[in-house]
C-alpha cells in the first residue's frame, strides 16, 4: 500500500487541516473536505472489502451514491451501519470498518436528535449543479420562493470535479458566487447536503444531513439529520446523472474505477489515484479525465474507445501528452490480485472482440459506457420515460404539469446546454405561475465543438473464454453477473422486473443506479430486441437508504407514542397500583396488598365487586362531545343501531361497524339535550373513533349541522360497583333520588358530589349494581378520595383493570379487539340485537347481507369451561374436534379469546371465536397446549347471573 500525494493546486479541500481517523483497524490522516473515500485514496487504500457472495476483492469504484463497494460501519463517534464511503464526510476522530454484507447496529443509545421541518415554495430545484444552479437563480431573481437542495456540501455538481470554465473563471467559481447570491435573497433558501428520497403527490420528501455532528465539539444532543416535508407548486429536477459501467470479465477489480470518479477525487481532493492509467470509454466524456489525471502526473497508457472513430479535437489533446488512443477497440478482460495490473484489449468489429489481445500494463482503469440520466425522482411524480438509443438510457419524455427536469437529468450532457436547459425550465414553472422572469445572464461559454457519437455498447464478451460471464459484474453490490441475467433467461424470465428479482440486481443499497440499465442492455441483447421493448425497472422511493431514527425524529422513546397521564396517576403510584398500558394511557392493573401476587389481589377486588362494593378509575375511557341540529342523524349513520329515538336523560348501548360490517369499537351514547350528545369509546379507540367520525362527516354528510370535539381528559369517572354501591353514593350525594324507579337502569342524572358539580350515570360494565361517577378533571382526587371515605363502612375496595376484565367475562362483555378480529360482525358477538332493522341506512349495513356474514358456521362468540376446573387456558390457543391432534393440515374450529380465573364460579372459564358458534353449545371440543390436548365444554357466553337479576341491587 503506497501513499498517493495530492497534487499541488488541484482540490477544494483545505490543506492545512489535518484530521486524523482510523479504518479497519490502521490509522491514517486525511484533510478537511475529505470525504473517507477520497482520504483512503489518497493513503493509498483501493482494497475497501470482499464481495458479499464470491468473497473477491473489490475497491472504491464511484465517488458519489453510486457507490457499490465501499459500504462501511461507523464506530465512532456514534454506531450507524451501511453507509458509503462515499459520502461519509470525514472528520477527526472518525473510526470505520469495511462491510461485507450487512452491518450492526448499535447497541448504545443514540445520544444524537433527529429532527422533521415543513416548508412551502412556489419552485422546488432539486440539484445544485449547472441546471440546477441557472433555474434557482431564475427563479429568485423574479421574486418567487425558492428552495435548492443538493446532497453535496458544496453546490456545483459535475463542475466540482471538473476543470471547465465560465466566464474566464474556474466553473467552481461560478457556481459559488451564484450560491452567494441566492443566499442573499430573502425567498430563498439553500440546503446543502440535502438529497430528495421521493416525489409523493405534490410532496418532496428531503434528507438533510446536519454539520453539528461533524466536529468533535458539538453538543451531546445535537441534530444529526433533519428530514424535509416540502410542498412546492413547482419542482424542477436537475439531478444530473450518473455514469454507467460495462460488464467484461473480471471487471471488478481494485483500481478499476467509473472516470468520472477518478477526475472527481482528483479536482475536488487533489488525489490521484493512480499512477498508470489506462481508459475505456465509449464516448467523449472520458477524454476529459485522461487529459487531467495526465495533467497531474500520473502516465496514461491508453485511451480505449470502442468506436471505430475517436473524436478528432480530443485524440490532439491526448497526443500532445504522449496519450495513445486507441479506436475500435475494447477491454475484454483484466489481470491482478487486490489490485488490476492490466488490462487486456482486442479490437472491436461487428460488434464483437476481434483480432489478438494485448496487455496495457495499469494500476487503474476508468471505464465510462455512457451516462444514465438521474431521472428517479420525476418518475416518482409520474413522468413517463422514454428510451434514447442514442445515448442508451432512459430519459423524461415531457414535462409533467409541475415536474420537469433539467440538465443532465433531461439528457443533456454539455455544460452550456444544461445551463440554457436550466433556465428555459425556470422560465416555464414561472410560466405556469403567472410570473415574469428577468432574462438571466447565460455565463459566457460557446459551445464545444462536435464530438464523435457516443456507442451503446453493455457488456463484451471474452472470445477465449467461455466462462467469461461467470466473472462479468453487472451488479457489484449483489455479486450478480452477465452468467446470471442469462440463467434468469433460461428459468423463462423475460421481463426485466422478473430478471431483477431472480437474480437480485438492483436491490442492494445503490438501487441499481450503476447496474439497472446495464441489465437491461444486456437482457436486450441476449434476446436480440431494442432496449425500449424490454424497458426498465420501476424507480420507487426513497433515492437512497435512510436511517430510521431519520423517519421516526423525535418520535422515539417515550415520544414514539406519548404516555397519558390520568388525573389521579400520582395517587394509583403511591397507592401501590402495578400500572399496565392501554392505549397511551397507563391503567392500574391491581392493587396488590402485602403478600399479594396478581391473581390474589384480582380475585379479592373482584370478590369485593360481588359481594360489597368495588371503585375503579375509567377516566381514560374516550368521550366525544356531538353537537348540533344534525347529531342524532349522524349517530343513526355512525352506529348499528338507532339513536335519534334516544331520550333526553336516557343512555344507549352502540356498536360502530366499518364499511364491509366489521365491528370496530363499542361504546354508550348519553343524550345531554336536545342537540347535545356524549359517546363513550374504548381506552384504546378513542383517536381512531373521532377520526372516522370526522372523515365520514366531512366528506361524506357535509350538508350535516354538527360538530365533534374530544373531551377524553375533560372529565373523570369512576365506576362505582357492588351491591352496596347505592349506600355509599347515597352518602356523597344525599339530595338524590336513588332508587331504581328515581334513577333506573341506562339513565343519568346531574347532581353535585361532596359539593362538587358531578354527572352520574346508571351504567354496569360487571353486572353488579354500578354508577358512573364523572367529575371535571381538576376536581378528581378530591371526589376519589371522599368516595373511598364514604365506602370504608362497606368494606370498598379499588379494583383495576384486571378485575375489570374477569367483571365482564362473567357476563359475557366482549372487549373489541380482543375478543372480536378483522372479521367479526356484530351477530358474531351476540349483538344481533343491536343492529336495527328500522334504518333504512348505516355503515356497515349492506355487508351484512353478504354470503360470507350470512354463513351460519361463522365463528361466534361462546364460553368455555375446561374439564379440569382449575386449568387456564392461554389466550390465543386454537380449539379442535378431536383428543388427538390430527396430522397437519391441523382443520381449527376458533381461538381463546379470553380466559380467567373466577371467584364467583369458583373455577377458570374463557371465551372463545368458535366455528358454528352458538350451534355448538354442550359439546365437547380440545384445546392443544404444548404436549397435552386439554377437553372444554362450549356454553353460553353469560357464565355469571343472566337474568340480570343483581343489577339493580
Amino acid at each position: 500500500m503506497t501513499p498517493t500525494p495530492r497534487v499541488p493546486g488541484r482540490g477544494r479541500v483545505v490543506s492545512g487541516e489535518t484530521l486524523r481517523f482510523r479504518y479497519d483497524g490502521q490509522d491514517y490522516t486525511g484533510r478537511r473536505g475529505d470525504t473517507l473515500a477520497s482520504a483512503l485514496l489518497a493513503n493509498g487504500v483501493h482494497l475497501v472489502g470482499t464481495s458479499i457472495r464470491y468473497g473477491r476483492p473489490r475497491g472504491i469504484f464511484g465517488a458519489g451514491v453510486e457507490e457499490p463497494n465501499a459500504l462501511v460501519q461507523i464506530e465512532q463517534p456514534f454506531g450507524e451501519p451501511m453507509l458509503t464511503a462515499t459520502t461519509i464526510e470525514l472528520h477527526d476522530g472518525l473510526i470505520a470498518r469495511g462491510l461485507r454484507g450487512r452491518g450492526r447496529l448499535s447497541p448504545d443509545p443514540d445520544p444524537a436528535r433527529y429532527d422533521a421541518i415543513h416548508a412551502h415554495c412556489d419552485l422546488l430545484v432539486v440539484g445544485a449543479g449547472p441546471a440546477g444552479l441557472l433555474a434557482a437563480l431564475t427563479g429568485a431573481r423574479a421574486g418567487v420562493r425558492v428552495v435548492l437542495v443538493d446532497d453535496q456540501p458544496t453546490a456545483g455538481g459535475a463542475l466540482l470535479g471538473g476543470t471547465e470554465t465560465l466566464d474566464d473563471a474556474p466553473a467552481a467559481d461560478w457556481a459559488a458566487r451564484v450560491v452567494a447570491e441566492l443566499a442573499a435573497h430573502p425567498l430563498v433558501r439553500v440546503l446543502p447536503r440535502t438529497t430528495a428520497l421521493g416525489y409523493y403527490d405534490g410532496l418532496v420528501l428531503a434528507l438533510e444531513k446536519r454539520t453539528d455532528h461533524l466536529g468533535e465539539s458539538a453538543p451531546a444532543r445535537t441534530s444529526r439529520q433533519r428530514v424535509w416535508r416540502i410542498r412546492a407548486r413547482h419542482v424542477i429536477v436537475a439531478t444530473g446523472a450518473h455514469e454507467r459501467p460495462i460488464a467484461f470479465a473480471d471487471n471488478d477489480r481494485p483500481g478499476i474505477m467509473l472516470a468520472s470518479a477518478a477526475r472527481g477525487y482528483l479536482n475536488r481532493f487533489g488525489v490521484l489515484a493512480g499512477r498508470r492509467v489506462a481508459v475505456f470509454t465509449t464516448n467523449d466524456s472520458a477524454y476529459a479525465a485522461a487529459i487531467d489525471m495526465a495533467d497531474a502526473g500520473a502516465r496514461v497508457a491508453a485511451v480505449i474507445d470502442a468506436r471505430a472513430a475517436a473524436p478528432a479535437a480530443w485524440v490532439a489533446q491526448c497526443q500532445r501528452r504522449d496519450i495513445e488512443t486507441r479506436a475500435g477497440q475494447v477491454v475484454i478482460g483484466t489481470t491482478g490480485r487486490t489490485r488490476i495490473t492490466a488490462a487486456h484489449v482486442a479490437g472491436w468489429a461487428d460488434g464483437k472482440p476481434s483480432g489478438g489481445r494485448d496487455g496495457v500494463a495499469c494500476d487503474l482503469l476508468l471505464v465510462s459506457g455512457g451516462w444514465n440520466p438521474t431521472v428517479h425522482l420525476f418518475n416518482h411524480a409520474g413522468g413517463a420515460l422514454r428510451y434514447d438509443p442514442a445515448i442508451g438510457a432512459l430519459v423524461p419524455s415531457g414535462p409533467r404539469p409541475t415536474v420537469r427536469a433539467a440538465g443532465a437529468a433531461n439528457g443533456v450532457f454539455t455544460l452550456y446546454g444544461c445551463l440554457r436547459d436550466g433556465a428555459e425550465a425556470a422560465r416555464a414553472a414561472l410560466s405556469a405561475l403567472g410570473r415574469s422572469s428577468r432574462e438571466a445572464t447565460l455565463p459566457a461559454a460557446p459551445p464545444p465543438g462536435p464530438g464523435a457519437p457516443a456507442q451503446v455498447l453493455w457488456s463484451v464478451p471474452d472470445p477465449d473464454d467461455e466462462a467469461w460471464g461467470a466473472t462479468a459484474f453487472v451488479d457489484l453490490q449483489r455479486d450478480a453477473t452477465v452468467a446470471d441475467v442469462l440463467r434468469a433467461t433460461g428459468a423463462g424470465m423475460r421481463s426485466v422486473e422478473h430478471v431483477k428479482r431472480y437474480t437480485t440486481i438492483g436491490t442492494a443499497h445503490d438501487q441499481g443506479k450503476t447496474s439497472g440499465m446495464l441489465s437491461t442492455g444486456v437482457l436486450a441483447g441476449f434476446f436480440g430486441v431494442d432496449v425500449a421493448e424490454l424497458g426498465a425497472t420501476t424507480f420507487r422511493p426513497p433515492y437512497l437508504p435512510v436511517a430510521f431514527a431519520a423517519l421516526a425524529g423525535r418520535d422515539r422513546g417515550q415520544l414514539f407514542d406519548p404516555v397519558r397521564s390520568g388525573p389521579l396517576q400520582a395517587w394509583h403510584t403511591a397507592s401501590g397500583a402495578v400500572l399496565q398500558d392501554a392505549g397511551q394511557w397507563r391503567r392500574p392493573r391491581y392493587y396488590p396488598r402485602p403478600g399479594e401476587d396478581m391473581p390474589a389481589a384480582t380475585a379479592r377486588e373482584c370478590r369485593a365487586v360481588r359481594e360489597q362494593v368495588g371503585l375503579t378509575d375509567a377516566s381514560t375511557l374516550g368521550k366525544i362531545a356531538v353537537h348540533g341540529p344534525d347529531a342524532a342523524i349522524l349517530l343513526d349513520l355512525m352506529y348499528t343501531n338507532l339513536m335519534s329515538s334516544l331520550k333526553v336523560g336516557c343512555i344507549r348501548y352502540g356498536v360502530m361497524c366499518g364499511l364491509d360490517g366489521v365491528v370496530i369499537d363499542d361504546g354508550t351514547v348519553a343524550r345531554i339535550a336536545e342537540h347535545e350528545h356524549l359517546l363513550t369509546t374504548t381506552t384504546g379507540g378513542a383517536a381512531h373513533v373521532l377520526d372516522w367520525m370526522q372523515e365520514w362527516s366531512q366528506t361524506e354528510w357535509p350538508h350535516l349541522r354538527v360538530s365533534l370535539t374530544a373531551v377524553t381528559e375533560h372529565w373523570a369517572t369512576f365506576p362505582l360497583a357492588g351491591p352496596r354501591a347505592r349506600d355509599v353514593l347515597a352518602a356523597v350525594a344525599p339530595g338524590l333520588g336513588l332508587s331504581n324507579a328515581a334513577f333506573p337502569h341506562m339513565t343519568w342524572r346531574d347532581a353535585e358530589v361532596v359539593g362538587v358539580p358531578a354527572r352520574l350515570s346508571r351504567i354496569s360494565f360487571s353486572g353488579e349494581l354500578a354508577y358512573e361517577v364523572s367529575v371535571d378533571s381538576w376536581h378528581a382526587q378530591s371526589v376519589w378520595e371522599a368516595l373511598l371515605a364514604a365506602g370504608e363502612p362497606f368494606g370498598i375496595t379499588p379494583y383495576g383493570l384486571e378485575a375489570t376484565l374477569v367483571l365482564r367475562a362473567e357476563k359475557g362483555f366482549p372487549i373489541i379487539g380482543q375478543d372480536s378480529d378483522a372479521t367479526t360482525t356484530p351477530h358474531d358477538l351476540g349483538l344481533a340485537w343491536a343492529v336495527s332493522d328500522k334504518k333504512t341506512d348505516f355503515i356497515g349495513r349492506r355487508s351484512f347481507a353478504r354470503p360470507e356474514n350470512r354463513r351460519p358456521d361463522r365463528k361466534g362468540l361462546v364460553g368455555l369451561l375446561p374439564a379440569d376446573p382449575r386449568v387456564l387456558l392461554p389466550e390465543g390457543a386454537q380449539l379442535i374436534a378431536t383428543s388427538v391432534v390430527p396430522e397437519p393440515p391441523v382443520s381449527m374450529l376458533g381461538h381463546v379469546t379470553s380466559s380467567y380465573y373466577s371467584v364467583a364460579l369458583d373455577r377458570s372459564f374463557a371465551l372463545a371465536l368458535v366455528r358454528g358458534g352458538s350451534e355448538r353449545i354442550g359439546e365437547t371440543l380440545y384445546v392443544p397446549v404444548e404436549d397435552t390436548v386439554i377437553p372444554v365444554t362450549v356454553t353460553d357466553r353469560v357464565l355469571y347471573d343472566k337474568e340480570n337479576a343483581r343489577r339493580d341491587g
